[in-house]
């Protein structure tokens, strides 16, 4: 029959809380994750053949660190910012608005819209900026989307610039539940009036 050493069964215990105090299995996880959903989507098995120079690719936009980061900023004053608890997108912002801006172009124009990883170097447009707002407006209780767009030749050269916002009330205290339907709203507002825009634009 074996027995244990208390001494030595004290100090297996004693090491076994010190490491378990040294041990982090990562943060809580959010409440919510969100996600934008386009408004027109590209019909399934929908087909299109670019003629030369009507491709279009589309970029991610630049963003500020502010924005560049999966929790959802309130603007509280102009020179104050919140993070709302228990919500994060589930991805950056300007990675999940230019999908929306893809989708959105494709939907309602007759580009056919790339990433920037299929360019074939054809002729076609560029597409890209600055997500300058993806914030809720904390005096305003609204949300608010302002992309500065920039659409450029397949050369570099640009043909045009213009910037794009739009709001969308918060209803109710600003949570985890109320500000991603307001955002995606402003966003797909943006969007649309981007894809109109892109359309009009000639090389």
């Amino acid at each position: 029959m074996i027995h244990a050493n208390p001494r030595s069964a004290m100090v297996a215990l004693a090491a076994a809380f010190l490491l378990s105090g040294c041990v982090s299995f990562g943060a809580k996880p959010p409440t919510q994750l969100l996600t934008l959903d386009a408004a027109q989507k590209v019909p399934a098995g929908a087909g299109r053949v670019a003629g030369s120079g009507r491709t279009l690719v589309v970029t991610d936009p630049e963003a500020p660190k502010m924005l560049d980061t999966v929790r959802v900023p309130v603007q509280t004053a102009p020179t104050s910012v919140a993070y709302v608890t228990k919500v994060q997108w589930a991805d950056t912002p300007r990675h999940l608005f230019r999908q929306l801006l893809a989708e959105t172009i494709s939907a309602t124009t007759d580009r056919v819209v790339l990433d920037a990883g299929q360019f074939s170097g054809d002729g076609g447009q560029r597409l890209s900026g600055e997500l300058v707002d993806f914030t809720v407006d904390e005096p305003g209780h609204s949300a608010i989307v302002t992309y500065d767009a920039v659409l450029t030749t397949a050369a570099g050269v640009a043909l045009a610039r213009q910037r794009f916002t739009a709001s969308a009330p918060v209803h109710g205290k600003i949570q985890a539940t109320s500000v991603g339907t307001p955002l995606n709203a402003a966003a797909n507002k943006v969007a649309a009036d981007v894809a109109a825009w892109v359309a009009t634009v000639k090389d």
